[in-house]
């Protein structure tokens, strides 16, 4: 891969795991436990809808085809998304949402924190710009893994149970590749493996005050970024796509 290629890929990646985990958020208005809810998820559903349009936007420009932020999110198959496995993975009830949600909100704000710094200067400025939105969608799954970890017997038990099926989708968030190493070496990229002591202080402080055991290090999976992913990414792309799909010259 040329430098080029490599940047296009990076941008994707974090392009990708913003528009997925938005679009999966997107399935919960009008279903929440409580209106306010709706609102507060609907609205961190916008703010990654808005990180992932200026990403590939970027990653658009970069790659020099003509594909627009539209072209990268609705006409790519399954095997061109570079989106973490944990983010594409189905909501369940509302505790395993929040699990998916706290673990990656403490992994995003760690990582868009250092990328604030990155020598490239468009990046680091869309980092920077998201850190602020970030922060609120850390301190929302945070207040709602202390509030179901350290209630009731039955949130609870939910809680621990979605903590538990989740689990093994947090190691690939840490993984370094070729594409890392190269961009970390020009100054573009970070290490997100330095990151991990980090997030696990957060995590496993917050869990203990949620009255909730940390699973052990049983089973992990990984893929995304060879484009290897779940059968649940194929049905959200399904969703996600038809109109433009079924459409692609409409005006509006």
């Amino acid at each position: 891969m040329t430098d080029k290629d490599m940047l296009f890929d990076y941008l994707l990646r974090l392009g990708d795991n913003s528009l997925i985990l938005g679009q999966r958020l997107a399935e919960w208005t009008g279903h929440t436990p409580m209106l306010e809810e709706d609102l507060a998820l609907t609205n961190v559903g916008l703010d990654l809808i808005g990180q992932a349009r200026m990403l590939l936007t970027y990653a658009g420009e970069v790659e020099g085809k003509g594909r627009d932020e539209d072209r990268l999110a609705f006409h790519r198959d399954t095997a061109e998304w570079r989106n973490l496995l944990l983010l594409e993975q189905p909501n369940g009830d509302f505790a395993k949402t929040m699990a998916r949600q706290f673990f990656f909100d403490h992994f995003q704000y760690l990582q868009f924190e250092a990328l604030s710094t990155s020598s490239d200067e468009r990046l680091a400025g869309i980092a920077a710009k998201s850190l602020k939105e970030i922060a609120y969608h850390r301190r929302h799954s945070t207040d709602w893994i202390l509030r179901l970890g350290d209630g009731t017997a039955e949130s609870h038990e939910k809680m621990q149970t979605a903590i538990d099926e989740l689990w093994g989708f947090v190691p690939e968030m840490f993984e370094m590749d070729a594409t890392d190493e190269a961009l970390l070496d020009a100054g573009i990229g970070i290490d997100v493996a330095r990151l991990r002591p980090a997030w696990d202080a957060a995590v496993n402080a917050i869990l203990a005050e949620a009255t909730l055991a940390r699973p052990e290090d049983s089973w992990s999976v990984r893929g995304s970024r060879e484009g290897k992913h779940s059968e649940h990414l194929g049905y959200l792309l399904a969703e996600m796509q038809f109109l433009q799909r079924a459409y692609p010259d409409a005006k509006w």
